[in-house]
């Protein structure tokens, strides 16, 4: 192959893909490497993290930076947002007070009308002065008196839904719901894949692992990278590495040292009965790593819920945070680990956590008791740059002349990567003249939703999910 490229782009996660179409739109041609079949296979997401609220002990400047961002992925894939809002509530176990989340949301809430002065489009999250509302434990008698409401269309009716299934004796009060949306990993993938397919400045290479890469900057040859495949040798001027976990093998072959965790997480796919009423994502806040921590329910399609339990024995593991030693960009997993990341679960660890997660659920609602193991678990690996594990803001690192290492931790930062990749690129001069940006969803706009509907079923089949997680439970 005798093509010199732009840019390549080793890893097709939210971050790769991402990263190639901001690309195509700067009129910059790429190639993009996936090793599987499809794109964004990474490590499960299902909100937007539009302001931390999922987080009560991060920092107020990674809030605002969360809320940033998630807005930006919002607008460029508005057809993966599920516009249901998340009920958020503190067990009278636990240690948080909930003066605490009120602040902050009031902080984020001021936050939120800042970026509405400066682009009106950013008014993605509803109304500001509807962002959140807060409920006495009257207010919650009095609604639970009041009918379902199978669709339900003001925050009153929400709550009515959700209180007539939890337990909220076991909460302390006020809860609050909070315009905190969903967002569909399969959805996501699908319309990406499509843009990328249609765009003449991407070459998408899915099924395909690079086994290599060859800085030739001082080879006298007019191109500095060379990409190795099992099939061919690949030629570019500008190197992302947007491998996600993985993303210090290749540092390790170019002998850059730095410190990085990684982390393996699962989410499990679970089957209820139909309720009366859609409610929506529960949120029961609790300390991490313990015995009581955060439980999150999250709604789907046709009685399908997603759930997070912030323990051991369910959505973490033993041994699932590691960090790099000295000498060594890549920390590896031990053999229970990567059993499940490179060849599959047992049935008997998908059953077990599955059903302890259910446990975890029935404990705030009692009758998700009857709810069934519904499929495989949604699970992958993170990295977090750094030393510290409960960062939630990663953005990008230039360890190397024309080589940028992607470090996001959550889905929300890609775009603000991708930018900061196209900056890096104007300030080195590897490409002469970059065209002047189009509009920001021009290819993802051609994009339809009967075609992203019917490519994201098919993904989530191929993998092995319910047809009803592509699916939004409230359509925009």
């Amino acid at each position: 192959m005798n093509k010199i490229y732009n840019v390549g782009v080793i890893g097709g996660g939210v971050s790769g893909v991402v990263t190639a179409l901001e690309l195509a739109k700067y009129g910059i041609d790429s190639v993009l490497f996936e090793q599987e079949k499809s794109v964004v296979n990474g490590p499960p997401f299902c909100h937007l993290h539009a302001g931390g609220n999922l987080y009560p002990d991060i920092s107020d400047e990674q809030c605002r930076i969360l809320m940033k961002q998630s807005i930006d992925m919002a607008r460029l894939f508005p057809e993966s947002i599920d516009k249901r809002p998340t009920f958020i509530s503190i067990p009278k176990s636990e240690k948080y007070a909930v003066d605490i989340i009120q602040n902050r949301l009031d902080m984020l809430v001021a936050y939120y009308k800042t970026l509405i002065d400066e682009d009106p489009l950013n008014e993605i999250l509803g109304s500001p002065d509807d962002y959140y509302k807060i409920y006495s434990k009257q207010d919650l008698i009095e609604l639970l008196e009041q009918p379902n409401v199978e669709r339900p269309n003001t925050p009153d009716e929400w709550i009515s839904n959700t209180i007539k299934l939890v337990d909220y004796e076991k909460l302390k009060t006020p809860v609050t719901l909070v315009q905190e949306y969903g967002w569909n990993l399969f959805r996501l993938a699908a319309q990406a894949q499509l843009a990328l397919n249609k765009t003449e400045k991407c070459d998408l290479n899915t099924s395909t692992e690079v086994i290599d890469i060859k800085d030739v900057t001082n080879e006298n040859v007019d191109y500095n990278w060379e990409i190795h495949t099992k099939d061919e040798i690949y030629r570019v001027n500008y190197l992302v590495n947007s491998c996600g976990f993985k993303t210090g093998k290749f540092d390790e072959s170019l002998h850059i040292n730095t410190e990085r965790l990684i982390e393996f997480k699962a989410a499990y796919v679970s089957k209820w009965q139909p309720i009366p009423g859609l409610i929506p994502e529960l949120i029961f806040h609790g300390e991490r790593g313990t015995p009581h921590g955060m439980v999150q329910l999250t709604p789907y399609s046709d009685d399908y819920y997603q759930i997070h339990g912030m323990t051991e024995n369910i959505t973490l593991f033993k041994d699932g945070l590691i960090q790099s030693k000295t000498n060594e960009a890549q920390p590896q997993f031990g053999k229970d680990i990567n059993q499940k990341l490179f060849r599959g679960w047992k049935t008997d660890d998908i059953n077990t956590r599955t059903e302890n997660a259910i446990e975890s659920v029935t404990k705030f609602v009692p009758s998700f008791k009857s709810a069934t193991v519904g499929g495989p678990p949604l699970f992958g690996a993170q990295q977090i740059p750094g030393d510290d594990p409960s960062l939630r803001v990663g953005e990008v690192s230039f360890p190397y002349k024309s080589y940028a290492r992607s470090e996001i931790v959550k889905a929300s930062s890609a775009l603000t990567v991708a930018n900061q990749i196209i900056t890096k690129i104007q300030e080195e001069k590897i490409i002469p003249v970059i065209a002047q940006r189009t509009n920001h969803n021009l290819l993802l706009d051609c994009i339809s939703k009967d075609e992203i509907d019917q490519l994201a079923s098919q993904l989530t089949v191929e993998r092995g999910y319910p047809e009803a997680l592509s699916k939004l439970i409230i359509e925009n």
